[in-house]
C-alpha cells in the first residue's frame, strides 16, 4: 500500500463526492458536526419537496469525512499487517459513495466489502453481531461475516462501512472500526 493508492482513491473520491453522503456517528457516540452535511429537506421549499409532502433533511457524510475514511483505510490496513483489502461506504439508500482498494486486493474483495456495508447499514449493527442470524443470511445481498460496521447519526444508521479481503474477518472489522473512528474526528 502506498501513497499512490491513497492519491488514486482521493482522486476517485473527488469525482464521486460531487454530491453529499450519509451522516456520521457511531453506535456509542455521535460524530462531530464537521463530519455531517445536511442534504434535502425543507430548504427554500417550505419542507414540501415540491410534491406536497413534508420531507426530512438527509444527514450525509461530508466530503472531508470520506477523505479521512480513505486515509484511515490505507493506514489501518498497513498497521494490521499490510492487508490487501477493499473498503466500500454505502449510504442508507444503497448508494455507494466510496470505494478504496489497497494494492494487491483480490477481485472478490469488492463484493465482500459491498455486501458487508449493505448489511451493516440495513440492520444498524456490526456484521459480526449478526453471524448467528439465519434469517438475515437468507436475504439477498447480505453477508454476515465480520467486517461491516454501521455509521450512525443520533442512533439511526445512515451508512455502512464494509471491509473485505483480510484472511480473518476480525481484521476486516478492526480496520472498519478504525475507519469509523477517523470519520468521527
Amino acid at each position: 500500500m502506498s501513497i499512490r493508492h491513497f492519491v488514486g482513491g482521493a482522486v476517485a473520491l473527488a469525482a464521486v463526492a460531487a454530491g453529499t453522503f450519509g451522516g456520521a456517528g457511531t453506535a456509542s457516540a455521535a460524530a462531530p458536526a464537521a463530519a455531517i452535511t445536511v442534504h434535502g429537506g425543507h430548504g427554500g421549499h417550505g419542507g414540501h419537496g415540491g410534491h406536497g409532502k413534508a420531507t426530512a433533511p438527509e444527514r450525509v457524510l461530508s466530503d472531508s469525512a470520506l477523505v479521512r475514511a480513505s486515509r484511515a483505510l490505507v493506514h489501518s490496513a498497513r498497521r494490521h499487517g499490510n492487508q490487501h483489502v477493499t473498503m466500500v461506504i454505502m449510504e442508507r439508500a444503497g448508494t455507494i459513495r466510496l470505494v478504496v482498494r489497497t494494492r494487491k486486493a483480490g477481485p472478490q474483495t469488492y463484493e465482500s466489502a459491498k455486501r458487508k456495508a449493505y448489511t451493516a447499514v440495513a440492520f444498524g449493527q456490526p456484521t459480526s453481531a449478526l453471524t448467528g442470524n439465519e434469517t438475515i443470511k437468507q436475504i439477498p445481498g447480505t453477508l454476515v461475516l465480520p467486517g461491516g460496521v454501521p455509521v450512525k447519526y443520533r442512533g439511526f444508521p445512515i451508512a455502512g462501512i464494509g471491509v473485505g479481503g483480510a484472511p480473518d474477518g476480525r481484521i476486516d472489522e478492526a480496520i472498519a472500526n478504525d475507519v469509523l473512528a477517523a470519520i468521527g474526528r
